[in-house]
């Protein structure tokens, strides 16, 4: 690709992308489960630059080229019909749950006096034309999403709250009408953005209840990836720790204006632009996130510790057994920690007997290093041993080790460490 290689569902380059993966192994490990559910948000910055060949009205459809003065530097694009049908051949093989960034900007022009700002009541004729050829494919959308970052101040084009809250109930009436079923209904999500307290706090106001399913924001909370600074801010606690309010403002923001919706993160990234080239772009994130699914149930345990910042610990009911999980982050370079689980409900006789019992069993744990102590490696080591995909392009045997339960668990520095707790009995788990 010439550019933007992190987004672009519909440039020539990065389509080819998307269906090279039908051809990989791996896409066994998606259709076996192993990430389920799978999410896909198709969008991201050049979404509403996108026409959808399908209908009476769309009459050429262009690649995205590079153009002086466009949206993040490029032209208007197409996604073409054939191109959709292999994407939800895709889809329907791995039991992806879709969401799908529909065009915001279809049928507005910018403000006279302002030059970011973008007027007008959004056109939903393209996006009808769209739905109702999905509808008669009988490919399935978990949810439709309005427009990419353009709350607030936008980032390379903004709406006003007001006006995108009308634009919303429009497409709410719209998928109603081509979904009439409501079991099947794709959800409404909006509005993909970065969190603004009264942009979202009008908007919210402006449709109302009943509309808005998701209300979705993006996080980057590191920055950009060209950051020279990125490997001392993955590693700092007290500046990961400030991104703590953004999810505290949209909590009350949700409580007070919009207590029929949820929040979702709809992207994140951490450093946005794809991360930082030798900080983000390694492949061990996988197999954490393989274990996170494999291990971590949905329901979040209260979890406290009185030692360092930089030791985080996570708890959840386990997913598949009696017990619970743990994922323990160590994000000293220097510092050994020794963790003890106690039970915060052991003063009681029932909980004290849960607690012995536990320690009478042995505790399953996942210790994650990186290879020759570089945390910049791209190759992670499960208890010792290289975590590499075989010969035949399968995941790699992820076994954990037994463990006494009585004594605790030790995070070596820079290393991860998840935990499995046969036979705790937390009651919320129950």
């Amino acid at each position: 690709m010439t550019g933007m290689c992190h987004v672009g569902l519909v440039n020539p380059s990065s389509a080819i992308f998307l269906y090279s993966i039908l051809c990989n192994s791996l896409l066994n490990t998606v259709k076996t489960a192993e990430f389920d559910p799978l999410r896909i948000r198709i969008g991201g910055s050049l979404q509403d630059q996108v026409v959808y060949k399908v209908g009476d009205w769309v009459k050429k459809c262009p690649h995205f080229k590079k153009r002086e003065g466009g949206l993040f530097g490029f032209s208007h694009g197409c996604l073409p019909m054939n191109r959709w049908d292999e994407l939800n051949n895709l889809f329907n093989q791995t039991g992806a749950v879709v969401t799908f960034g529909l065009n915001a900007l279809y049928g507005r022009s910018k403000s006279k006096e302002d030059d970011s700002l973008w007027v007008g009541d959004w056109d939903p004729q393209n996006a009808r034309d769209l739905m109702n050829y999905t509808v008669s494919r009988g490919y399935k959308i978990d949810s439709y999403e309005l427009g990419n970052e353009l709350c607030g101040s936008g980032v390379s084009a903004r709406l006003d709250a007001v006006q995108y809250g009308k634009d919303l109930i429009a497409l709410k009436e719209l998928v109603k009408e081509l979904y009439p079923n409501i079991t099947t209904r794709p959800k409404v999500l909006g509005p993909a953005g970065f969190y603004d307290e009264k942009w979202f706090n009008d908007f919210l106001q402006a449709t109302g209840p009943g509309v808005v399913d998701g209300l979705t924001h993006h996080i980057y909370n590191l920055g950009a990836g060209v950051d020279s600074t990125l490997i001392n801010k993955v590693q700092d606690p007290y500046f990961l720790d400030q991104i703590a309010q953004t999810y505290k403002d949209i909590s009350n923001t949700i409580r007070s204006f919009g207590p029929w919706t949820g929040a979702w993160i709809g992207e994140a990234g951490g450093a946005y632009n794809s991360g930082g080239k030798d900080v983000s772009h390694t492949f061990a994130n996988g197999f954490c996130a393989l274990l996170w699914h494999r291990l971590m149930g949905k329901i979040v345990l209260r979890t406290t510790h009185d030692s360092s910042p930089y030791l985080r610990i996570y708890s959840h009911c386990s997913k598949t057994k009696s017990g619970i999980s743990l994922l323990l982050i160590n994000m000293s370079n220097s510092t050994t920690f020794t963790v003890s689980v106690v039970d915060d409900l052991n003063f009681y006789p029932e909980e004290r007997k849960s607690v012995d019992a536990y320690n009478q069993q042995q505790r399953e744990e996942y210790h994650l290093t990186p290879k020759d102590g570089n945390i910049q490696s791209d190759v992670l080591l499960l208890n010792g041993t290289p975590l590499v995909l075989t010969e035949s392009r399968d995941i790699p045997a992820m076994n954990p080790e037994l463990v006494d339960a009585s004594k605790p668990i030790t995070i070596a520095p820079d290393s991860i460490v998840f935990a499995t707790l046969n036979g705790f009995n937390a009651p919320a788990c129950a």
